[in-house]
């Protein structure tokens, strides 16, 4: 059977294009060999699995240590009974180690022990047996909770001293945060706010995305098996939508050679990379499903709302930053910028905090389409000013993020009206002071910039601003028509039907452009 794409658990290298993992675990073999216990986090589908299997069983191939990737999952289901949990993830190791270690390497019976203690001695028990020193992968480590979690890092900080012959000589804590990060009901936090429980670790370690050129290598694996060629440009265009985040990569691949092009004598073009990546926005895969349940975690909401609004962020504690980076849906770049870790993952935040409001909408007659089957942008106002005078402040309360309501209440409407025949770009910032749309419909474009009037400008109007934005903003974009939408939402402002105006007028670079305030 030909290799393919994965995008469901670790690959194999019989089934699946991969590319070497251990390339994205730098100085872990170093770390191993000092005898060290460090902490290995990344998000998730990045590829920890599959890269910690593959190093365990090379080291054990290679015939100085015993190493294997167990995992803690099991003992989630009893986070407050510590005995029972031991004992799930107990039974879960021995069947890992009967699969991935020869029969001289396999854990003796497990020692009889407290409730507390027995990972620690069944640990113990079988570094004492194994003739080769124990390199040991707790794979998602931060499954547990509460009791189970606190008492699994202090058996380990408790054998740490009697490595290498009484306990592993190396062992990882591998999953999605750091430790002090770890959930456990402690003096009233979420998280442990410390390393303390596992204060023997050396290092805290993360694994990167793909570059550029090892997403064309990837590919390339495809062509070699198939013929099948992705063009420049589209390898350019998947890395550019996905920034080379490992399950993304996977994804858009899968969906292009099975999907949209499954015929494999036809190259990949550009066009076929976002028809892939609407698909995949579409379908909402459990990675990408569990990344958006992500975004009603207050920490999350704390950066994601002043984000789409343009505004700078409020005070954060460095351990509520450090938690959502971690999760992967947002990236710091280099001069310490926070901004969303790549464009698939902006679209699917905009879609999934609509979710309700496009549940809410009215059915809406398409007023906006000429005869030909175009968006008449003028009617398309229209409607929307229709649309909103009627329904649009009684669907703010449907909005997740109460702040941005009228944002997506706004981006809930256009994503109605390019339902089947269009696409909707997004670019939003913190600080950036608006949120810009680029609505694209049978190869006709239309800006739109969002800004608010808050009591916080004091008496400062936006407007002008707005329109320099605009300016520049449908300069970039090549867009013929733009929009610039003012949300007044301070106080004492008016109410909708005495302050609501339109009007049409030309930007300092003579664009005519609609301004709608609300």
């Amino acid at each position: 059977m030909p290799r393919h794409f994965n995008t469901a658990g670790p690959c194999v290298p019989e089934d699946h294009y991969m590319l070497p993992p251990e390339r994205r675990l730098p100085g872990v073999r170093e770390v191993i060999a000092q005898k060290s216990y460090f902490v290995l986090h990344a998000p998730r589908q990045v590829g920890k699995t599959t890269s910690l299997m593959t190093l365990a069983s090379a080291l054990t191939a290679e015939g100085r240590f015993a190493a294997v990737l167990v995992s803690m999952e099991t003992g989630a289901a009893f986070s407050d009974d510590v005995g029972a949990a031991e004992d799930a993830i107990l039974d879960d190791w021995r069947r890992r180690a009967r699969r991935w270690l020869p029969p001289e390497l396999q854990p003796p019976p497990w020692p009889s022990a407290s409730a507390g203690s027995r990972i620690g001695a069944a640990l113990e028990a079988w570094s004492v047996a194994c003739p080769r020193p124990l390199v040991i992968f707790l794979d998602e480590i931060d499954a547990l909770r509460d009791a189970a979690l606190l008492s699994v890092l202090r058996q380990l900080r408790a054998g740490h001293p009697n490595r290498p012959k009484g306990f592993p000589w190396s062992l990882a804590l591998v999953g999605l945060r750091d430790v002090r990060d770890y959930k456990v009901a402690s003096g009233g936090s979420e998280q442990l706010h410390t390393a303390s429980p596992f204060n023997i670790k050396v290092e805290s370690l993360t694994m990167r995305n793909f570059t550029e050129t090892e997403v064309a290598e990837l590919y390339a694996q495809h062509t070699a098996e198939t013929g099948q060629r992705f063009t420049p440009e589209a390898i350019d265009s998947a890395f550019e939508l996905t920034q080379g985040q490992p399950w993304l990569v996977n994804a858009l691949a899968r969906q292009l050679v099975q999907v949209v092009v499954p015929d494999r004598r036809e190259p990949i073009q550009n066009t076929h990379v976002d028809q892939a990546q609407n698909l995949l926005v579409e379908r909402q895969d459990t990675h990408l499903d569990s990344l958006a349940e992500r975004l009603r975690d207050p920490r999350v909401r704390a950066v994601i709302e002043p984000m789409i609004l343009g505004e700078n962020l409020s005070p954060l504690a460095p351990d509520d930053l450090r938690f959502v980076l971690d999760l992967g849906l947002l990236r710091q770049t280099a001069e310490g910028a926070v901004e969303v870790a790549n464009p698939m993952y902006r679209e699917i935040i905009a879609r999934q905090l609509t979710v309700t409001v496009r549940a809410s909408l009215p059915k809406i007659a398409p007023s906006w389409l000429d005869a030909e089957g175009r968006i008449a942008f003028d009617r398309l106002l229209d409607a929307f000013v229709e649309f909103w005078l009627r329904h649009g402040e009684a669907l703010l309360g449907s909005s997740p993020y109460n702040e941005a309501a009228p944002h997506l209440v706004l981006m809930a409407f256009l994503q109605r009206v390019v339902n089947g025949g269009g696409r909707i770009e997004r670019e939003y910032a913190i600080g950036a002071k608006r949120l810009d749309l680029c609505v694209e419909y049978r190869g006709e474009r239309l800006g739109v910039e969002v800004k608010t009037w808050r009591d916080s400008d004091k008496a400062r109007d936006p407007t002008l601003e707005g329109l320099s934005q605009l300016d520049g903003y449908l300069a970039r974009v090549g867009a013929g028509r733009g929009w610039l939408v003012l949300f007044d939402q301070r106080t004492r402002a008016a109410p909708l039907p005495e302050r609501w105006k339109r009007e049409r007028v030309t930007t300092g670079g003579g664009r005519l452009v609609e301004v709608l305030r609300l």
